[in-house]
């Protein structure tokens, strides 16, 4: 059987894997989907605790967490859409993608 404690562990280790390479990465696209990874371990957090949440009046979960990582998942999408745009500006601008190499705001 499956438990809360076993998705929150899973979610925790996505959630520190993904903190690891955004801090330990140069690389402007790994640090993006390190970021990724965050978020969708946040995401599981909340649908276990929406799946094990359980109304005392009608006795079903309670899926309100549920609708709130769909729309969490569509800004990821526009996340993703900007940040590889601006990835790809950066990298004909400086024909570089690590984070060291970019030091000025200004193309």
């Amino acid at each position: 059987m499956i438990t809360l404690g076993n998705y929150l562990t899973v979610s925790a280790m996505l959630f520190t894997i993904g903190f690891a390479g955004v801090m330990l990465r140069r690389n402007i696209v790994i640090i993006l989907m390190s970021l990724e990874l965050m978020l969708n371990a946040a995401n599981l957090s909340l649908v276990a605790f929406s799946r094990f949440h359980v109304d005392l009046r009608t006795s079903l979960p309670n899926y309100n967490a549920q609708v709130f990582v769909f729309f969490i998942i569509t800004v990821a999408a526009a996340e993703v859409a900007v940040g590889l745009a601006l990835i790809v500006a950066l990298y004909r601008a400086r024909r570089t993608t690590h984070v060291e190499d970019l030091t000025t705001l200004k193309f």
